[in-house]
């Protein structure tokens, strides 16, 4: 039976092409950029990025680590038989053909030997890469018994179980170094991806027909592989599973809520998944074919999934997708602009400066959007939050901050609303004018100063005076402070004779110590200046041929995977609201 469908069993013994490996796992992520973007104008989600870490070298030659996946294959030795070509074939003998080809192809190879099987592996591929070409350019290839077939050997190939993640995660984690570890199969693995694209792209393909395979259970495994550190793979499986989405309508609540569950496990336990930039990728486009008005449950998706995801420490890894879905919420109930607004402000950052900027980021694209009605009822919480981003001692954060002044809508809310927006800003404006040490943020400063004068100059008077009245109020209460603190010594003195001596003894013994500290400082200075400059000496030497790296991560960069990862073409650049998603 096995030499009828083209394969056949060696005797011969195998040593280690039991399982088709790959090679080890290494998170990507994505470093947001702080550019400003209006996404209000975007149709299309904005695509994860796929060369997520730095290219520029040096490339050095990276230990061998644990491969990427783990494949139930046979201990056996399989060979392949070829095939003949499909256009060769009479056409009453193509379907036969077809179905040998893809039982073919149910066989795995071990790819972390480069060498090992080359024959068989090239046969394969080359299989695969007919059906592909032959599925793209003929009609009436899809009969009812190749869906069975064809469904399994996409599972096959597809689903395995995918070790820990082998890059670290938290604070330690740096998307900008760490680099991927790539899927050693890909070679195989991305003709199937493409096959399997085709097969649901095609005009023969009928859903009713497919749903008996493609089931909860199959979008459940396919989910599971988003965690997959190569990034072409992922890039590969939300162009797949947003096809899936838009086909079965059955299995759209079902995608939506275990999608859902992903994003629970991330913020709540792991806070570690590969894939979660993909997955908002999928549902920015999703959200956008919503019908109005929303339902519950995609309200309660909004605020009990979406929002708690920008706490998470690796919120640059995906926060362009996220901003986008968000965005798409408000944009079709402008009602949900008050809890998304007070949620950013219980999640906004209190240590952390770039995440500060991409929270400022989000918050303008959501301004550029947001009603005038709406607009009112977060005026007073949101600007208390500007009015501290921009006293920041961090120049970018005030930087951008202040860059909402430069936004003509938002310009127009803020002259509509600036008898409560003014008496906000007006102190963090006024002291930062004289006490901010970037001269940039200075010129920023003035700039929005004038505005408000242009806007409203007797409010700005008033402003002004009522601060400088406060300001010499705290002065004036500063002073009975500390006349107050002279009385109670006073009392003191008179009430304990023994006031005056416990005074001195404090003195003398703080005096003490300062003497005793710099007499051991000035002891021991010439010891620590010769061993100073022994040590810059020996460190001199010792690096005098080494070239000047800064390293950020303990692995190294690898040539191979940069080259693997520029040489990639997408599937499908951007992802288009899905057909008829009003009726889900």
């Amino acid at each position: 039976m096995d030499q009828q469908n083209g394969v056949k069993v060696a005797n011969e013994k195998n040593n280690n092409n039991n399982n088709d490996k790959s090679p080890p796992n290494i998170t990507v992520t994505t470093a947001a950029s702080t550019t400003v973007t209006n996404n209000n104008h975007q149709t299309a989600p904005p695509p994860t990025n796929i060369k997520k870490y730095d290219l520029s070298g040096p490339f050095l030659k990276r230990d061998r680590r644990q491969i990427s996946s783990r494949y139930n294959a046979n201990r056996q030795n399989v060979e392949i038989e070829p095939l003949p070509s499909l256009k060769e074939t009479d056409a009453n003998e193509r379907e036969d053909l077809f179905i040998k080809k893809i039982r073919q192809c149910c066989v795995l190879f071990d790819f972390t030997e480069p060498l090992d099987d080359l024959k068989w592996k090239e046969v394969k591929r080359s299989a695969l890469q007919e059906m592909v070409e032959y599925i793209n350019n003929n009609n009436g290839v899809i009969t009812e018994a190749v869906y069975p077939e064809m469904i399994q050997m996409f599972a096959i190939n597809l689903f395995r179980t995918l070790p820990p993640p082998s890059n670290p995660s938290g604070a330690e984690f740096d998307p900008e170094e760490d680099e991927p570890t790539l899927e050693s199969s890909w070679p195989h693995l991305q003709i199937v991806y493409e096959l399997f694209l085709r097969f649901l792209e095609s005009p023969d393909f009928q859903p009713n027909v497919a749903k008996r395979h493609i089931d909860s259970q199959f979008v459940l495994r396919l989910l599971d592989l988003f965690d997959s550190e190569d990034p072409r793979e992922r890039d590969f499986l939300k162009t797949v599973l947003h096809r899936i989405y838009g086909k079965f309508l059955g299995l759209r609540a079902f995608v939506r809520k275990q999608i859902n569950n992903v994003f629970y496990r991330f913020v709540y336990e792991t806070e570690h998944h590969n894939g979660v930039a993909e997955l908002l990728e999928i549902l920015g486009s999703i959200i956008n074919g919503f019908a109005l008005p929303l339902k519950e449950e995609h309200k309660a998706f909004l605020l009990k999934a979406l929002l708690p995801l920008h706490k998470v420490k690796s919120l640059s890894v995906y926060h362009p997708q996220l901003a986008y879905c968000v965005v798409q919420f408000l944009e079709k109930d402008p009602s949900l602009t008050e809890p998304v607004i007070k949620g950013l402000l219980k999640f906004w950052p209190k240590t952390h400066s770039p995440k500060e900027v991409m929270f400022l980021n989000e918050l303008e694209e959501i301004l550029d959007v947001i009603e005038p009605a709406e607009f009112q009822k977060v005026m007073v919480p949101l600007f208390t939050q500007i009015s501290k981003c921009v006293s920041s001692p961090h120049f970018q954060v005030a930087e951008r901050a202040l860059y909402y002044w430069n936004n003509d809508y938002i310009m127009s809310l803020i002259t509509e609303n600036s008898s409560v927006i003014l008496p906000i800003m007006f102190p963090a404006l006024y002291n930062n004018s004289k006490t901010h040490w970037n001269k940039t943020i200075h010129g920023l400063i003035y700039n929005a100063i004038k505005l408000f004068m242009e806007m409203n100059h007797k409010l700005f008077d008033e402003c002004n005076s009522k601060f400088k009245n406060e300001r010499q109020l705290e002065t004036e209460l500063y002073a009975k402070r500390e006349e107050v603190w002279k009385e109670i010594e006073e009392l003191a003195r008179k009430n304990n004779p023994k006031f005056e001596s416990l005074i001195n003894q404090m003195e003398y013994l703080s005096i003490s110590n300062q003497n005793n500290n710099d007499y051991n400082l000035n002891e021991d200075d010439y010891a620590n200046e010769k061993y100073d400059q022994y040590s810059k000496d020996a460190r001199n030497l010792r690096n005098m041929d080494k070239p000047l790296l800064r390293k950020k991560s303990e692995l190294p960069q690898d040539s191979g995977v940069a080259k693997a990862l520029t040489n990639y073409k997408r599937a499908d650049e951007f992802l288009k609201t899905t057909p008829d998603t009003n009726k889900c």
